[in-house]
């Protein structure tokens, strides 16, 4: 290990040990049997299924909207948003709320699991067998034991044009 000091005085401490390379935490979510991850810092709160309001002509992936804590947040249906077909049943829908550009965001996913540390220099790029309709709002993958993490990016998403997530 060696030290570094910069112009303000105080050491940085480097190292090349591979345990104490730096790591990043998602939040995982499954969307048509497909493990994703969230950023865990764009992530407000998790939500159990709840009653959301429907909003007339809204396009179809808005589900509607929620109160969350005196906040009204929009209600995307991630599979709808993706042109995925509905889920038959909602009783194990949960949702992930996001913060995009000081707005919330409520993701309706399938499922929601754990946070998820993973080492950052383990991070590639999209494959390109990797399914279209992921490539379009992820950044990239990760390889974990159990299959792909994909990286889900919240920006690309909920900015995805209709006749483009198709």
């Amino acid at each position: 290990m060696s030290n570094l000091v910069p112009a303000g005085g105080r050491s940085l401490a480097v190292t090349d040990d591979p345990a104490k390379k730096a790591t990043v935490d998602y939040v995982t979510v499954m969307i048509d049997d497909q493990l994703f991850g969230i950023p865990v810092l764009q992530v407000q709160d998790v939500l159990a299924p709840q009653a959301i309001t429907r909003i007339p002509l809204a396009p179809a992936e808005v589900a509607g909207s929620l109160n969350l804590r005196g906040r009204i947040v929009t209600a995307i249906d991630v599979r709808t948003r993706l042109g995925l077909p509905r889920r038959q049943s909602s009783e194990r829908q949960m949702s992930v709320v996001v913060d995009m550009g000081g707005e919330l965001y409520s993701l309706i996913v399938d499922g929601v699991g754990e946070v998820l540390t993973v080492q950052e220099n383990a991070f590639e790029r999209n494959l390109a067998t990797l399914d279209p309709v992921w490539r379009k709002v992820s950044t990239g993958i990760y390889r974990l034991k159990e299959g792909l993490l994909v990286v889900l990016d919240v920006s690309r998403l909920l900015t995805l044009k209709g006749q483009e997530a198709a």
